[in-house]
């Protein structure tokens, strides 16, 4: 599938969405304005503004609102703040196959970066002047205090590597599918959707932000992996347990969970146990078992769509699922 045929698909409704995030990031600072046209050439898949807009046109029978423009830019704008903290966080030197701005221009700049685009996606809400912006200010804040959430619980989980499979959904619905849950839903309130639809928007996003990220963790131990650019076993190398070690691990006796926890409590002391760890996982059909847990969640998207009416919109809707369960990068 190819995201640019949606966006041309989109036309105008689309343009209007990206003119929107360059003018909400406008600035007089030279380097500001360098640094944010540097991050937006590399702007990478689009998804969760390109989720909005869709969800608002297959919600309101192809019309899209002032404010369904703001919520989409906001989404993005968002989304690159946490990336750029991130970045920092995790100490990462490339991303979307670039340098970041942590490493070109330091950690400082990149948080106060990510800072300057946070605000701006809170700008971009309240700019539109509609009732709907407290309850929509609202959505973004509670998926700001889930993303905080979720980093934290996955560091604490992470020092004492008990992390279970509870744990691993609420670390990924705070760190990821929260985010794609306020795209949508923030979406179809633009349109004034019904409640009964709003909450198939909702199910349908989170299912589709859950089943994201566990196709991300699945890369990490994917042999398909290193054919992408992606390296294997960064996860474990920084202590995180995640869907398909833990599918390994269901399927093992007790004593050999433990020796794997306790190996990957270790790695930092020897890092030649990832490579232990990631044949435990693939002998163990841990892969086999997050595609399973992935699939579930990509129908259980799709059928949330039933309560929608039917159009081209919804069907990009369904073939974004079956591309978020099947992507390669």
């Amino acid at each position: 599938m190819d995201l640019n045929e949606i966006k041309a698909f989109l036309g105008e409704d689309w343009l209007k969405v990206e003119a929107r995030i360059r003018e909400q990031l406008a600035s007089d600072i030279d380097i500001l304005n360098t640094t944010n046209n540097r991050i937006l050439s590399h702007s990478g898949k689009q998804l969760r503004p390109l989720l909005a807009v869709l969800v608002a046109r297959a919600c309101s029978g192809g019309r899209l609102t002032e404010a369904s423009v703001c919520y989409a830019a906001a989404a993005e704008l968002l989304h690159n703040a946490t990336l750029l903290h991130d970045d920092v966080a995790d100490s990462s030197d490339q991303r979307r196959g670039v340098p970041t701005v942590r490493s070109l221009m330091g950690p400082s700049v990149s948080v106060l970066v990510g800072d300057y685009w946070l605000v701006k996606a809170m700008e971009c809400i309240l700019s539109c002047h509609t009732p709907l912006d407290g309850r929509v200010i609202r959505l973004f804040s509670g998926t700001l205090g889930n993303l905080a959430e979720g980093e934290m619980l996955q560091l604490q989980k992470a020092g004492a590597c008990d992390t279970d499979e509870e744990d691993y959904r609420r670390i990924i619905f705070n760190k990821t599918a929260s985010l794609f849950e306020a795209s949508a839903v923030s979406a179809a309130i633009s349109v004034g959707a019904p409640e009964d639809v709003e909450e198939a928007v909702r199910k349908y996003a989170v299912c589709l932000g859950m089943a994201f990220q566990i196709r991300d963790d699945i890369f990490d131990y994917s042999p398909s992996s290193d054919q992408v650019g992606k390296p294997v076993g960064v996860d474990i190398l920084e202590q995180k347990i995640t869907l398909p070690l833990l599918g390994a691990l269901n399927a093992a006796d007790r004593d050999t969970c433990l020796d794997i926890r306790r190996k990957v409590m270790e790695i930092h002391s020897c890092p030649a146990y990832r490579d232990e760890i990631i044949a435990f996982v693939r002998n163990g059909h841990g892969i086999e078992y997050a595609t399973r847990k992935l699939e579930e969640y990509i129908d259980e998207a799709v059928r949330s769509l039933e309560r929608i009416p039917g159009s081209r919109e919804k069907e990009y809707l369904e073939e974004i699922a079956d591309y978020v369960g099947k992507r390669l990068s």
